[in-house]
């Protein structure tokens, strides 16, 4: 098997979807490795969940930080470096992020949105797609751009709206598919693969193997 790739992963909070990634990761056949997972909030609860899965872990509070977004964007840039990491999973991070940190990692960080993009980029989307009356509703792992939600399409998954459905039960059936494709997209990705993803019944679409990445 080719040497695994080395992943970092940035949370504000709880870090459900991170959990998913740990857990896919702690199998010794799966392409990637977590080797750090950062937070830009003090104390948020996902720390624990990674130290207690023997992840090392930092914070780079953003809070109080002269000099804004970019300098504090330097120090998750030095912090993830120094970790090794070659690529970047963005999971419950609510920053918006500068040009630098974008193009620091470009084609090398991932993000999953709670919508079927290009439907319902930004906030509220669970709200949004009853507001709309969609039928089908899912989520989206792209790469990361400047554009917020923007970046190529790598998988979705999607689930049904049903009838009776409230924004909590709509969001717990997306939820749940967020945590079977981002560990799905995250392997394909690390393995330099194209096609189905058949444990999350999503399609990858133009997954680019990464820099260096052994075949």
């Amino acid at each position: 098997m080719a040497e695994r790739l080395p992943v970092a992963v940035l949370i504000s909070g709880r870090g459900s979807n991170m959990r998913a990634l740990l857990e896919a990761a702690s199998r010794p056949d799966y392409p990637a490795r977590i080797v750090l997972v950062l937070s830009n909030v003090v104390g948020a609860p996902g720390l624990a969940v990674a130290s207690a899965a023997g992840v090392a872990t930092a914070t780079v509070p953003h809070k109080g930080l002269t000099g804004a977004r970019e300098a504090h964007e330097r120090l998750v840039d030095a912090a993830l470096r120094e970790a090794g990491a070659e690529l970047v999973c963005l999971a419950g991070y609510m920053r918006l992020l500068t040009p630098f940190l974008v193009s620091a990692w470009a084609g090398r960080m991932l993000n999953i949105h709670p919508s079927l993009l290009p439907a319902f980029p930004g906030l509220d989307t669970h709200r949004r797609a009853l507001e709309a009356g969609a039928k089908l509703h899912g989520c989206t792992v792209h790469r990361v751009t400047e554009a917020m939600d923007d970046g190529p399409i790598l998988g979705q998954a999607a689930v049904p709206v049903l009838a009776g459905d409230t924004e909590a039960t709509l969001a717990a059936r997306v939820l749940a598919a967020e945590h079977r494709l981002y560990p799905a997209v995250l392997a394909a990705v690390a393995r330099g693969e194209a096609g189905r993803v058949p444990e999350a019944g999503a399609m990858l679409l133009n997954p680019l193997p990464l820099p260096g990445l052994a075949d």
